[in-house]
């Protein structure tokens, strides 16, 4: 039964621009008749559906930590390098298998946040409750989002999912192993919940900061549709929000990772609010920094590689804070000559402002998800994918990133085919948006280049086609009674 679970007792998250805080809601034995009954008990249901996709060490699928989705997919990618015979190496050489808990961790640890939010949708569907039905409706727009975004997010990772029915939910003590969604069920199911976040939520220009808006949910259709290289439908959620007229480019790249930057940010589709209370997290310091760096020392728990900051052009400001230099708190220069085991790999990844003046291992940067370049970058994708090659129109929107990052214009003579013009767009990415949300990987697995990229890092060992989705671990397999069914090459 543990595949049906829904945990009773859940910490209410509410995201507010200024004011952020945590409330602790005790959600147990919910019956419809008594609770919810009104706004203020929806909202608090609500707010439980951002819980799990905040960032938090323990309970944040988008913590800024080893435990988070950023690192764990960046680790493969190049823009991070996990050290030899540790987790983080592991998954850099794709050394893994149905027993590697770092990798199994992330189904078995959130689909249960799935099974919730599918409660959750049920009750206030079938609940008479004292509200407009314009408030219902936004509560629910939020529930499915949420719950999209979450089984977009595994799916990503594992490929096709259990989602349990309402049904099932409701008899909890009946015995019915389920069986993980067939792919295009998946892939609907995702889509369906995306398209009723674009109906339903509030425009940018209207949401409260750090919660879900129309932008968010179709910017999460385009990571959809590329996944599944549906490129009309990518260009057509892509102009949707360009015709917005919402967002912009932020002229300043490096800023946007500023302390409390992002909400002002034009470019900024969602950010996760974060401050030294822990209602969020961001230890993306920590993480990146050795133990001797001088204005504040981290865990030094990751590297980039030499390789991903070799490939940046000389005058790119994306790599400003990729650290390659810098005096110990023990006055030795550590840099790429004299690396020690601080910068054997490659450079400190901090990307963000180090927040110098914190009291605490948390930062009060927020953490960026999705930006307005990634609707750019996109289009060009699907231009050049539709016409099957480049047009001016798609090196256009690429030179529109570039130019922002002090580069030069590429010439679409230089790109005219389809495969060099891809490649070019995939180190873009790479480039634009290291240690954001990690999807640089699902670009990489979107034209077969994901193994290819593991074998330039970390030889091939243990590189495999079949290991871009990560194996379940055993105890779903054997509780799903022939049900659930393992990724193929893990048997």
């Amino acid at each position: 039964m543990k595949n049906i679970i829904i945990s009773t007792i859940l910490l209410s998250f509410l995201i507010t621009g200024c004011n952020k805080e945590l409330k602790y809601v005790d959600t147990s034995a919910i019956n419809p008749n008594i609770f919810p009954k009104t706004a203020k008990d929806v909202q608090a249901m609500v707010n439980a559906c951002y819980y799990p996709v905040r960032g938090a060490w323990w309970d944040g699928i988008n913590t800024t930590s080893e435990r988070g989705l950023m690192m764990t997919k960046e680790l493969q990618t190049g823009v991070l390098r996990g050290g030899v015979g540790g987790d983080d190496g592991n998954n850099t050489s794709m050394n893994y298998n149905p027993q590697t808990e770092a990798i199994t961790f992330f189904y078995d640890f959130y689909h249960n946040s799935i099974s919730t939010m599918t409660s959750y949708i049920g009750t206030i569907e079938n609940s008479t409750i004292d509200m407009t039905d314009q408030e219902k409706q936004k509560a629910l727009a939020e529930m499915h989002t949420a719950r999209g975004l979450l089984c977009y997010d595994l799916f990503d990772l594992y490929g096709p999912i259990v989602v349990a029915p309402l049904e099932a939910l409701e008899n909890p003590l009946k015995d019915q192993p389920l069986a993980r969604m067939e792919y295009n069920e998946m892939v609907n199911f995702i889509e369906a919940d995306l398209q009723a976040g674009a109906q339903g939520l509030p425009s940018p220009a209207d949401v409260e900061y750090g919660r879900f808006s129309t932008g968010f949910a179709r910017m999460l259709l385009i990571r959809l549709y590329l996944h599944e290289k549906q490129w009309d439908k990518v260009l057509a959620q892509c102009d949707t929000i360009i015709n917005m007229n919402h967002y912009q480019i932020d002229p300043d790249y490096v800023g946007m990772w500023a302390v409390r930057a992002a909400q002002n940010s034009p470019e900024v589709i969602w950010a996760i609010p974060c401050d030294y209370g822990a209602t969020s997290e961001n230890q993306w310091q920590m993480m990146s920094l050795p133990g001797n760096y001088p204005l504040q020392p981290g865990y030094g728990v990751i590297q980039s590689s030499w390789w991903f900051y070799d490939s940046f052009e000389e005058n790119d400001v994306r790599k400003t804070n990729l650290i390659t230099a810098y005096t110990g708190s023990d006055g030795v220069e550590y840099n790429r000559q004299n690396p020690s085991t601080f910068l054997n790999y490659g450079p400190r990844p901090l990307k963000m402002d180090g927040d110098w003046d914190r009291t605490s291992e948390l930062s009060e940067v927020d953490i960026i998800q999705y930006r307005y370049a990634d609707v750019l970058l996109s289009k060009a994708e699907a231009i050049a994918n539709i016409n099957g090659a480049p047009t001016q129109e798609a090196m256009d929107l690429v030179n529109q990133i570039r130019n922002r990052a002090n580069i030069d214009d590429l010439p679409l003579a230089e790109y005219a085919s389809l495969d060099k013009f891809i490649d070019m767009l995939l180190m873009e990415r790479g480039h634009e948006f290291w240690c954001e949300n990690g999807e640089y990987r699902a670009d990489l697995i979107r034209y077969n280049k994901l193994t290819e990229r593991v074998r330039l890092i970390a030889g091939d060992q243990f590189a495999e086609d079949y290991k871009i989705l990560y194996p379940f671990s055993l105890p779903n397999i054997i509780e799903g009674k022939g049900a659930f069914v393992q990724n193929p090459g893990y048997n």
